[in-house]
């Protein structure tokens, strides 16, 4: 039986189709499974042990390249792509995506059963006119974890098991742990890990409360922070360090997925805004405060007990919009909020 995953980003997305591949796999142990993902996520699923296969789609680097010097290379890594997609016929594709850019690929993905769910939901962009069997459309207020569970009642599993098993090798874990020697680890401390960044402006709390809120969990716990990130977070994270009247440690752009997820693993804490590292974080159970704002935490907050949502609660919130004349749901959370939060969760 070949089954063939569309998930293509991004990381909190990914993430959340984990346990459905391990549902698969146990399911059909004998069966091989292909997963289609863009770049920026890959590295969360190569070497998984539930697949067999991995196709990596260069969407955006490929569509940089093709208006710029190296098109010709980007020409042939499109053709070596197409030819992957269309070498297996599939007995089932499976549509977690739900977008018009995966849309397009399940079209041109040989596959006898093509499954996803129907009109209906938010967000869709017509992709279920690319299926061939379509189950009926479930409430987006549920979270997008068990939507995701939810779509393989067509094969049979109703399985609600939540496992990830994230491919972090010992090498990971040694990269992360060569990061945290001068952060204080060896003297027992407590390791807060803060991820203050996040992709649409509407999420981001403001740099100054970062920074209070940081030297208040040093004082009242003891702490050791180490801030998290991107490479194009490094500024940012180092804004607030600035404002900081004790040490910490940045680590951002640093550290691939794989070792941000082995460095999770050591902290006690993460608190972070709406963002990919959040979901990596519970994946791998450390407890998260996380502040949200404009997006709903039922519906991709961190998935699992034990983790805390600060937010006001407006009533314009969730508005899902990524620009906002005065992001009053993220300005209206303060330093102690978030205190009480950390407080109250079990790390």
């Amino acid at each position: 039986m070949n089954i063939l995953i569309v998930k293509l980003s991004a990381i909190g997305d990914v993430l959340h189709t984990l346990p459905a591949l391990n549902a698969l796999r146990r399911t059909f142990p004998n069966a091989h499974i292909t997963w289609l993902v863009e770049e920026a996520a890959s590295e969360l699923i190569l070497g998984h042990e539930a697949l067999d296969r991995t196709i990596v789609s260069k969407r955006k680097r490929w569509l940089k390249d093709l208006r710029g010097q190296n098109r010709h290379q980007a020409f042939c890594e499109i053709q070596e792509f197409y030819q992957n997609l269309r070498d297996t016929r599939y007995d089932v594709v499976l549509d977690f995506q739900a977008l018009l850019k995966s849309a397009l690929l399940i079209a041109l993905a040989k596959g006898d059963r093509k499954i996803g769910f129907d009109r209906g939901m938010d967000h869709m962009e017509h992709s279920y006119l690319f299926l061939n069997e379509r189950i009926p459309p479930v409430d987006m207020n549920i979270h997008a974890l068990t939507r995701n569970l939810i779509m393989l009642a067509p094969l049979g599993i109703f399985s609600r098991d939540i496992e990830y098993r994230l491919p972090v090798t010992s090498a990971d874990r040694d990269h992360a742990m060569r990061l945290l020697p001068e952060t204080g680890q060896q003297d027992f401390r407590p390791v807060i890990c803060i991820n203050p960044v996040a992709q649409w402006d509407t999420k981001l709390w403001r740099n100054d409360r970062f920074a209070k809120l940081a030297d208040t969990l040093v004082e009242r716990f003891g702490a050791t922070i180490v801030f998290t990130g991107a490479g194009a977070d490094i500024a940012a994270i180092e804004d607030i360090r600035g404002q900081m009247r004790h040490p910490s440690r940045n680590t951002a752009g640093k550290t691939t997925l794989k070792t941000l997820a082995a460095l999770y693993e050591r902290a006690d804490l993460l608190v972070t805004t709406d963002t990919g590292p959040m979901h990596l974080c519970a994946a791998v159970n450390t407890p998260v405060v996380a502040l949200f704002g404009p997006t709903a935490p039922w519906r991709t907050g961190p998935f699992g007990e034990g983790h805390r949502i600060v937010r006001t609660g407006l009533s314009c919130s969730p508005c899902f919009k990524r620009h906002c004349p005065t992001c009053a749901c993220m300005d209206g959370i303060g330093v102690d909020d978030v205190i009480g939060h950390v407080c109250q969760s079990p790390g």
